[in-house]
């Protein structure tokens, strides 16, 4: 077992998942719109102003389209830095901090990650950019679903969408050469530890339902020690699991 001292405050476990009600993604009229500056922008503004300067993140961050994987009423914010919700009270990361968690990952083309939380798959987008070979799950069948049908329509038909509990993670592709988390549990999982490569990163916010949360870079070192960096604070959906998961 690989033991990693990061627990939250409070005992409580993540909550099922509860239906909302969905929300409309973008409309067709407005896939051709011309976005380009906005996204250098963004880019700019957002993301390498606030210290995320690996070269190959900022050319993905720049290049995927961010409007597809936002709801048509959130359209004139698609490029702002904010999360933005997807519906089924979930939420689409704030571009810096999909910057951030993609370059702390160090991965290179080629690599293997898993990421647990597809949401509507701009996160999957950005590493599918970078060359890697990308599986996510999503625990939401709705946003599976789109996810499986919205990356492949945006040239992203490399990656790989599994409706499932992320806690368990993919362990018939393991290892994985990074793993990145975009939902936040009170601990970390201990099957994606065990799912990691020595010598791979896993990125996590961990921390209490409604309570503080830390980003962690998580270094495995061995096959049963790990070394942790803290990120800073963050503000993450939480971690949700099957209403029958142990």
């Amino acid at each position: 077992m690989i033991c990693v001292l990061l627990v939250a405050c409070t005992p409580d476990a993540a909550p099922p998942f509860t239906p909302t009600p969905p929300l409309a993604f973008t409309a067709p009229e407005f896939h051709e719109l011309d976005f380009t500056e906005q996204r250098r922008l963004m880019v700019e503004t957002g993301v390498l102003a606030w210290g995320v300067e690996d070269p190959a993140v900022l050319e993905a961050m720049e290049t995927v389209p961010r409007h597809e994987f936002v709801p048509v009423g959130y359209l004139s914010m698609a490029y702002e830095n904010h999360p933005l919700p997807i519906g089924y009270g979930q939420t689409i990361s704030q571009p810096y901090i999909v910057a951030l968690m993609t370059q702390e990952l160090n991965v290179e083309a080629g690599d293997r990650v898993l990421e647990i939380g597809t949401g509507s798959g701009y996160q999957a987008a950005v590493l599918a950019e970078l060359g890697l070979e990308v599986y996510t799950i999503e625990i939401i069948e709705p946003l599976a679903q789109q996810a499986t049908e919205r990356l492949p329509r945006l040239g992203y038909d490399g990656v790989q969408v599994r409706h499932a509990d992320g806690y368990y993670g993919w362990p018939e592709m393991a290892p994985f050469d990074a793993i990145i988390v975009t939902a936040a549990p009170d601990h970390v999982p201990q099957p994606l530890l065990e799912q990691l490569k020595v010598g791979a990163v896993m990125v996590i916010p961990v921390g209490p339902v409604g309570g503080y949360q830390e980003l962690w870079r998580i270094l495995r070192t061995g096959e049963t020690t790990v070394q942790t960096t803290s990120l800073g604070g963050v503000s993450f959906v939480p971690f949700t699991r099957d209403s029958g998961s142990p």
